[in-house]
């Protein structure tokens, strides 16, 4: 077998190398550089996402009619290779990498005419509505209601651990439009747009400080029929679509693999006793099972980026790369906090490019920080990761599916 890169792909990786260094500002790639999760500043990702769509780049693994790109699996890999080498910050996956597949796969000619060129410039940015108070990862419990009304619905009820709601001028929301039958039954997927009357957000401070995550309150809302996606009373199917790109639409080794590597080059600069944190005790050895599960991920990710660019759909398996991904993010956290020392116990948000803003904090008047900036931001990364096996349906659940749907246990 051979896993060299062809000159086709090479000449490609270098090509999207040199994009990223001629289009990333010194602004944008330090957004990137010093993000405190999954979720960079705001206004430098969407500064981002405009440049990329400008050079037709900003959903490449869209459908090619909707403006992806016909890319082998190897291209795909090596654009987000390249992106994570060159510290480019993500783009908020609610739109462009989630709802967005949704439209394409079950809108109308209508919806996908309207959302799908403006989720591309930014224009529509989406926030997701599916976990409640009383409904998280038993997602079915859901109760916000959504009672008919002519041609329209009246939703009633409330959304959590909503990402960048106080951001997004839409919301895809989960609503209850019938209680009778099996719980994942009477449920429709419907968009909201924020601005309508009766919707209010009210921030939630993480533990890292941030208020990235937000409660959603519907009073009285009304919405079009004209915005169900799919069919009234069947959007349990549509929603186990779109977690399918929520759990493993996007690939993680890559962005792992360059983590792996910068803990290394820092945890070498780092003396105990002496000697190189990578000569002391177990961390070289506790970092390079890391970096062998990283390629373990890899393999199988590519495996799965093959199957479903002939179109099959991913299925159980998004569970296993999430549950991989989300898990080896973590560790790589705690070894991250473990070779900032004494540094990495200091709340230093002014150090970082936080999601969102980090309320009753003020930073010191010259910027000082302890320690080096990696050192700063690692306790943040590290205590917003602690979601990362929670979010998207929390990997105990992903567990089951996975004992279910392909062990037949």
């Amino acid at each position: 077998m051979n896993l060299d890169w062809s000159p086709d792909e090479k000449a490609f990786a270098a090509e999207i190398a040199e994009f990223c260094a001629r289009e990333l500002t010194d602004d944008i790639r330090d957004a990137g550089m010093h993000a405190t999760s999954v979720y960079p500043d705001h206004d430098a990702s969407m500064a981002w996402q405009l440049k990329l769509h400008a050079a037709g780049l900003a959903a490449p693994h869209w459908p090619e009619e909707h403006g992806g790109k016909d890319w082998t699996v190897a291209q795909h890999y090596l654009f987000a290779n390249e992106k994570a080498k060159a510290s480019a910050p993500s783009l908020s996956p609610m739109g462009i990498h989630m709802v967005a597949h949704v439209i394409a796969a079950f809108g109308t000619p209508e919806q996908k005419a309207f959302f799908l060129p403006r989720i591309l410039t930014g224009e529509v940015f989406f926030c997701q509505g599916y976990s409640e108070p009383n409904a998280g990862s038993d997602l079915a419990a859901l109760q916000m209601s959504a009672v008919p009304d002519g041609d329209d619905f009246i939703l009633n009820g409330s959304k959590i651990w909503t990402t960048h709601a106080q951001e997004a001028n839409w919301i895809f929301c989960l609503v209850r439009t019938h209680a009778e039958g099996r719980k994942q039954e009477g449920i429709t997927f419907i968009l909201v747009p924020m601005d309508q009357g009766g919707v209010s957000v009210r921030p939630i401070v993480m533990l890292s400080g941030e208020t990235v995550q937000n409660q959603v309150f519907f009073d009285d809302v009304r919405v079009s029929r004209a915005n169900v996606i799919g069919e009234v009373d069947r959007g349990w199917q549509v929603a186990k679509f779109l977690l399918e790109f929520e759990r493993g639409g996007s690939a993680y080794s890559a962005g792992l693999k360059i983590r792996a590597r910068n803990i290394e080059a820092r945890a070498a600069k780092v003396r105990v006793g002496g000697k190189s944190l990578l000569e002391h005790g177990d961390f070289a050895h506790r970092l390079a099972r890391a970096m062998i599960r990283i390629d373990v991920l890899e393999v199988l990710e590519l495996k799965l980026l093959s199957s479903a660019g002939r179109g099959e759909s991913v299925g159980a398996m998004s569970s296993l790369m999430k549950i991989m991904g989300t898990e080896l993010a973590q560790h790589l956290t705690e070894l991250a906090l473990e070779a900032a020392g004494t540094s990495g116990t200091v709340f230093q948000p002014h150090a970082a490019r936080p999601g969102a803003d980090v309320p009753e904090y003020e930073a010191p008047e010259d910027g000082y920080v302890s320690g080096e900036k990696w050192q700063a931001i690692a306790p943040l990364k590290y205590l917003n990761e602690r979601a990362g096996s929670i979010y998207a349906g929390s990997n105990e659940i992903q567990r089951n599916i996975l004992a279910r749907h392909v062990l037949g246990l």
